[in-house]
């Protein structure tokens, strides 16, 4: 028996929409502005549009928001592009609402002669004061009857670049008494003499979002331009516009945003943390960028996997991070290459071995039958953690101790005869002897032990550092907490260990390939820091320290 076939409310839509005949390809779009890096948050809209598209045999257009010159970069753009290509999503049209500024500003001249927008000289306070409130009517600016000649050749000598910023600016037509706030003769040009990254001197008037947006959805022939529930005043208006212009009708839908605990999701505050300095930068390993996330190893697949999880919703709701990582896990424990690596050395001289190094077989990934295996040099001297040993061990503690036995992974049992300090009483080695027929895979030797550690041989060892990234925050919603919500940032969320030691086989890695270190944690190479010595970055924990448990279904 087939599983039932659950769709989100825009699927149902969709296929509504396909089933009438009202469209016979769906069309999606993504527009970012370029004004900062994409984060987590991003990434379900991508899922979504992207994904939709795909399903329903339609196409996704990437649309720059470019409308506002003095916060947008030609750095953002790159970045955007490279964040949704490693999503794992292609485009079929790379576009930017600066590409339709004269075709924009023809609308405009359009709403101009039907009557529908007249030029402004109030000042921006004086709009927001003749604007009203949610439960008193706005009034009409004193500008609002100019004749439709008046309007146009004021807004072509705005264009002509004859006022400063702010001395006029082009508003809608609609209703000062409006019920939406929205829809009280809403902005539609402003002023400003700024250069953009795209078109240059050529314009220093610049169409408001609420009037770029909609009408570049139609240019497009958008079917369905999905977007988060905080635009839901916004649709009365973007509608408003399309039927006066007479154009595609493209519609909007709104989602539910993906808002995750532990973190800030807006780009002025994550601008904040960069510009002051309390991280390194957009794409610093504990930021919720999708370029931080890359950086620190997350996968594009276990993105993908919890934007599939927390799925397509009306209601806003905060996220546990836990789920992210949970879903990281999954996929890094299906792909990682295990890797044994020591943070804090303690040397053990294995007495009674008198071999020269030999080289033993360790398996890449267990998860993964087909995956190879690698060499490990075992010799007389190696690294364990200290904390694998206590001279004094409560009960059952399975690690080593004085006369205790434990198996090295991939190598044989040793036992603890000796503990040797310094004259301050410090602990500087252990001497143990090994079982040769305890060999793993080979092993004859009938001694069963509780206890298996991770190790390297000391000569063969390699040096690397190692970065342990936790949450930047230390309380679930620092945004919406009393004061500054940078006086929340962990303190702990960057832990360096200069110098670990790790088998030989590291010295390959690569920068596409995740890793386990036994017993420690994921990680990934960091591409900043790597070409001058190998650093590691943590993605995640073995299991999760924050909280007892994640369920897999939400």
């Amino acid at each position: 028996m087939s599983e039932e076939k659950h769709l989100n409310f825009i699927e149902e839509i969709i296929e509504s929409d396909l089933a009438s005949g009202k469209y016979k390809t769906i069309v999606t779009r993504f527009p970012p502005e370029p004004n900062g890096y994409l984060h987590i948050g991003h990434s379900k809209a991508i899922c979504l549009s992207f994904g939709l598209a795909e399903k329903y045999g339609g196409y996704t257009n990437l649309r720059f928001d470019d409308t506002n010159p003095v916060t947008e970069e030609t750095e953002y753009v790159k970045s955007i592009r490279q964040d949704v290509e490693w999503l794992g999503f292609k485009w079929k049209n790379e576009l930017y609402a600066s590409d339709y500024f004269e075709q924009l500003y023809g609308f405009a001249i359009d709403l101009i002669k039907k009557g529908f927008a007249y030029v402004d000289d109030l000042s921006a306070e004086e709009i927001a004061a003749f604007k009203g409130s949610p439960t008193e009517p706005g009034k009409d600016s004193p500008h609002r009857n100019r004749s439709v000649e008046e309007n146009l050749q004021l807004f072509e000598a705005m264009r002509a670049g004859q006022y400063s910023d702010g001395a006029k600016v082009l508003r809608a037509r609609i209703n000062m008494q409006h019920v939406n706030m929205h829809l009280r003769d809403p902005l539609m040009y402003r002023i400003k003499h700024a250069h953009h990254h795209r078109t240059g001197d050529a314009w220093c008037i610049y169409p408001m979002y609420d009037f770029a947006h909609g009408q570049s959805d139609s240019i497009e022939k958008i079917t369905h331009s999905l977007c988060t529930l905080e635009f839901i005043p916004h649709r009365e208006l973007y509608d408003w516009f399309i039927e006066k212009l007479e154009i595609f009708p493209s519609r909007q839908y709104e989602f539910a945003r993906l808002n995750l605990n532990y973190t800030v999701m807006s780009k002025r505050k994550l601008l904040e943390l960069v510009k002051e300095k309390h991280v390194e930068s957009w794409d610093d390993p504990r930021m919720p960028t999708l370029s931080g996330m890359r950086r620190r190893g997350y996968t594009p697949e276990a993105i993908r996997e919890f934007c599939d999880r927390i799925g397509v919703a009306k209601r806003e709701n905060l996220i546990d991070i836990g789920l992210l990582e949970f879903c990281v896990r999954e996929h890094l424990n299906r792909i990682a290459l295990r890797r044994m690596v020591v943070f804090d050395p303690l040397k053990i001289v294995i007495t009674n071995y008198d071999k020269d190094v030999e080289l033993l077989k360790g398996e890449d990934n267990p998860e993964d039958k087909g995956s190879d295996t690698r060499e490990i040099p075992f010799g007389r001297e190696i690294y364990i953690e200290k904390d694998d040993f206590m001279e004094n061990p409560p009960k059952k503690f399975f690690r080593l101790f004085p006369g205790g036995m434990v198996r090295l992974k991939f190598a044989y049992i040793i036992k603890c005869d000796e503990v040797i300090k310094d004259e301050a009483g410090n602990i500087t080695e252990l001497h143990c002897s090994y079982i040769p027929e305890s060999k793993s895979g080979e092993d004859t030797s009938g001694i069963n032990v509780k206890g298996t550690l991770h190790w390297v041989e000391v000569h063969n060892a390699i040096s690397a550092e190692v970065r342990l990234y936790d949450r930047l925050f230390r309380v679930e919603d620092p945004a919406n907490e009393a004061g500054d919500f940078k006086d929340f940032i962990n303190p702990d969320s960057l832990q360096t260990v200069t110098t670990v030691y790790a088998e030989p086989a590291l010295k390959l890695a690569k920068m596409n390939e995740r890793y386990q270190f036994l017993r420690k944690g994921y990680f990934t190479l960091d591409s900043k820091d790597t070409y001058h010595r190998l650093v590691f970055n943590r993605t995640v924990t073995l299991k999760d320290a924050w909280a007892k448990e994640v369920k897999k279904g939400v």
